[in-house]
């Protein structure tokens, strides 16, 4: 039977999955069962509707029933154990109807049936698989590690189940029916199990975690200041399958916003700390939120405030008075992957599978950010904004900022402070400042005017556009959400004016993100924390947070691994970043996960000491980070090995690169101290700079 000739009646299948959470809901006592089973029902429908044409066969809508399933179920629950066991019992339904659709089109088909390796020497051929002689269990052996463990001398280990290393079980295929053997021998038809669709592994048997922490994001911006207060909600899940002891951010809950207020200047080059921190204050007092509730989070000053005098006091100061963990952020490129998350333009592209560029306007800068596919691609940044021109309701200039003065020098303008500038005149500099944002929105800069107000290098294009999105203060205009008016006292709604009438006769296609003046601050509070892994080792003499960490990536692999050549590269790397062993505190991040084996951590952790000699008799503390699971064991080996036996901190599951800055957060077990926040960030403060 052919796929396409397979029936299944999707509205009884729709009623009964619906029922079935209703019924689930009911058992845990929750209230008005019936109208969150309407709002599951509504959501769930929107969702199938935008591959209504996509999807042309009855099993094609099927499976798309079960991808949309926990997108749907969000709308009415918060990802958790109630979540968790709901998508449980649903995939058991889901997998009876796969079941009898498996049987269908696989009916009166033999199996071809797959010849193993043949062991050197034999002729005969085997099959392998790795065996638990704990659960009794067999697992698939992937080819090419069932390749090596056949045709090579080296010792392989194995990996672990129940706790115990598994064995290899050989075993010969069976042999061919020799009534079938004429037969016409077909491909099986795989139809996936609904876990595999669903992307959810059993719940219990995966030993899934949560934590929810507190989490503040504030955003100092050219134009305008703001603060939010958002619930994090991360899981962590092991299994044999996923064996990342990693917590990854599933849910947000934004649970206060702050007002908007301008950002408060003493003049043009100085930023008003103290009204920015009675503001925060006040803000926190309205929220009914003390500093010492506050987990993790972000001070962000972005566009033309990070250029002045004081930008980097002003984020020590709330970085120091906002939580025990807030990090001090700022760069261009950085914003523009804020933007781009907390505008929902990484998500929508995710659920989408397509590729957006939103671009976040905000007062001074505009922050550009290619996502594909729930990934960020590329970022960039120009200096476009509606503050960098500031005029009253009478026209009169009370703020020209640096790229403005560039602008009126190369129109041949002559303005100055108190001047009274034309309504013409103000939309040409608008006009200017939008045909070189939309320049650089369709490929890199190429004109004078574009090529001055880059701030970083150019988008990379390699992958189309199908839509583009826009956030910040200046995406209220351009969507309608605000009427065109002066309140702002800047160019700001020319500036919305002249991109729409750009891009609309350029024929671009247009999407309204989830949040727009809100985004980078939402981004801010959320997205730029990520989290080690869960088996760490941290000295308990060490007070934390450290903030303004360099990342030194360490570049060695398993086959030119020594003591020397370990000792080298920590030199050449403190050498490439122009910091000094001993002196400068850093992180060495180790990317490549070549210290699997217990023989292999220990002649590294030997190496490690040998490498760090004026870092051990200067006391200064030493931070390994590893992108693999490893951490905790490799501290334990060092301290007991090694002349190392304090200021050590192992931490691991990280993903970094180098030119990163990091802070380490204190644990978020207390006790015992297991998995530390460790915020990503670039700071820049007070320059005009191409690069971060």
């Amino acid at each position: 039977m052919k796929i396409s000739d397979i029936e299944i009646k999707l509205d009884t299948q729709k009623w009964a999955i619906i029922e079935t959470v209703k019924f689930a809901l009911f058992s845990k006592q929750y209230q008005n069962v019936e109208e969150l089973g309407e709002k599951l029902m509504q959501h769930y429908e929107k969702l199938l509707q935008k591959y209504k044409h996509e999807d042309d066969t009855d099993v094609k809508q099927f499976y798309r029933l079960i991808t949309e399933f926990k997108p749907a179920l969000t709308s009415i629950l918060k990802i958790g154990e109630d979540y968790d066991q709901i998508c449980d019992i649903s995939i058991g339904q889901f997998n009876t109807v796969l079941d009898r659709i498996r049987k269908q089109v696989n009916e009166e088909i033999p199996v071809i049936k797959k010849k193993g390796p043949t062991l050197l020497g034999s002729g005969k051929s085997i099959n392998l698989k790795y065996f638990c002689s704990v659960c009794n269990q067999e697992f698939e052996i992937p080819p090419e590690i069932e390749s090596k463990l056949l045709n090579s001398d080296e010792k392989m280990e194995l990996p672990k189940h129940c706790d115990t290393q598994m064995q290899i079980s050989i075993s010969k295929p069976k042999k061919e029916d020799p009534i079938n053997k004429d037969k016409e021998i077909k491909e099986k038809i795989e139809i996936y199990p609904a876990e595999l669709l669903m992307g959810h592994l059993d719940s219990k048997e995966s030993n899934v975690e949560y934590l929810k922490i507190l989490s503040v994001g504030i955003d100092i911006g050219s134009s305008t200041s703001h603060l939010i207060f958002s619930r994090l909600t991360l899981r962590r899940e092991t299994s044999f399958l996923n064996m990342s002891n990693r917590y990854i951010l599933v849910d947000r809950e934004i649970i206060y916003e702050s007002e908007i207020i301008f950002t408060p200047l003493i003049d043009r080059h100085t930023i008003d700390i103290e009204s920015i921190i009675k503001f925060c204050e006040e803000e926190y007092k309205k929220a009914k939120i003390t500093p010492e509730m506050v987990e993790t989070g972000a001070v962000i000053v972005t566009g033309e405030t990070a250029k002045k005098q004081n930008a980097e006091e002003i984020v020590s100061r709330l970085s120091s008075e906002s939580g025990k963990f807030v990090s001090a952020s700022a760069g261009p490129n950085f914003e523009s992957l804020l933007g781009a998350m907390g505008s929902g333009s990484v998500n929508q592209s995710r659920e989408l599978q397509n590729t957006i560029l939103n671009v976040d306007i905000g007062g001074g800068t505009s922050n550009l950010a290619i996502s594909s596919k729930g990934d960020v691609i590329s970022c960039s940044c120009i200096n476009v904004g509606g503050r960098l021109l500031g005029i009253d309701s009478n026209l009169k200039i009370w703020r020209i900022d640096e790229p403005s003065e560039l602008l009126m020098k190369e129109l041949n303008m002559h303005y100055k402070l108190d001047d009274f500038i034309s309504e013409e005149d103000a939309r040409i500099l608008a006009r200017e400042y939008a045909k070189a944002l939309v320049e650089v929105m369709q490929g890199p800069a190429t004109s004078k005017i574009a090529k001055s107000l880059m701030m970083t290098e150019n988008l990379d294009f390699t992958t189309p556009i199908d839509t583009y999105t826009f956030s910040g203060g200046i995406a209220e205009f351009i969507y309608r959400n605000e009427e065109y008016s002066n309140k702002y006292r800047d160019i700001g709604h020319y500036l919305a004016e002249e991109i729409m009438i750009l891009i609309k006769n350029l024929g671009f296609t247009i999407s309204e993100p989830e949040n727009k003046i809100r985004a980078t601050v939402i981004g801010a509070g959320a997205f730029s924390l990520t989290v080690s892994g869960s088996t760490c080792y941290v000295d308990e003499n060490i007070k934390l947070p450290l903030n303004n960490i360099p990342v030194i990536p360490v570049n060695v692999t398993r086959d030119d691994f020594s003591p020397e050549i370990l000792t080298n590269e920590v030199k050449r790397a403190y050498s490439k970043f122009d910091m000094k062993e001993g002196e400068d505190l850093v992180a060495l991040y180790f990317k490549t996960p070549i210290f699997a084996k217990q023989e292999l951590l220990f002649n590294l952790a030997k190496s490690i000491e040998k490498a760090l000699p004026n870092s051990l008799a200067n006391k200064k503390q030493i931070i390994l980070l590893f992108k693999s699971d490893l951490a905790k064991l490799l501290g334990i080996i060092i301290h007991r090995e090694t002349s190392i036996q304090s200021n050590l901190i192992c931490l691991d599951e990280l993903t970094l690169e180098a030119g990163d800055w990091i802070d380490i957060g204190p644990s978020l077990h207390e006790p015992p101290k297991q998995a530390f926040p460790v915020t990503v960030k670039s700071l820049v403060f007070n320059q005009n700079k191409k690069n971060e």
